[in-house]
């Protein structure tokens, strides 16, 4: 059986990385991609926001990392991505600025977004699912 495809959007990533609890739903997807046991997709744009939300200054009052060392979770969490490129025209997401995340999907039928979003939650991609990252922790109950 061939393992589910994700993509992860960029608010788990941050809480990941900010989450004071390794057993946290968050944290524990985000060391699932830095692993490399959770396949997940990653386009250059929703790297370029990954890294853009990291540095901001408020967050990194909070993270405490250099700009190197985000730039080193990032490249760990590019090299184990399964990269795409989407190319076209996508229905547009239900919420402003998330359409990078629809055209991911579409990259790749049958991928399931990680988000908090609600908004993107109610209102799935054709072909696709969309779930919480609490859902995903009750799928993988087990560290990975």
């Amino acid at each position: 059986m061939t393992p589910p495809v994700f993509v992860v959007d960029t608010h788990v990533v941050v809480a990941g990385l900010l989450s004071r609890t390794i057993v946290s739903p968050v944290a524990r997807i985000l060391d699932a991609m830095l692993s490399g046991s959770l396949v997940y997709l990653l386009s250059p744009a929703l790297l370029a926001e990954y890294r853009s939300v990291l540095l901001r200054p408020k967050l990194v009052e909070r993270h405490r990392l250099s700009e190197a060392q985000v730039d080193t979770v990032l490249a760990e969490l590019a090299a184990n991505a399964m990269w795409r490129e989407p190319l076209g025209e996508v229905v547009p997401a239900p919420d402003p600025g998330d359409d990078h995340l629809w055209a991911l999907l579409d990259a790749y039928s049958r991928s399931i977004l990680i988000t908090g979003d609600r908004l993107l939650r109610q209102a799935p991609l054709a072909g696709s699912s969309v779930i919480a990252p609490s859902a995903w922790g009750q799928i993988y109950p087990q560290p990975p």
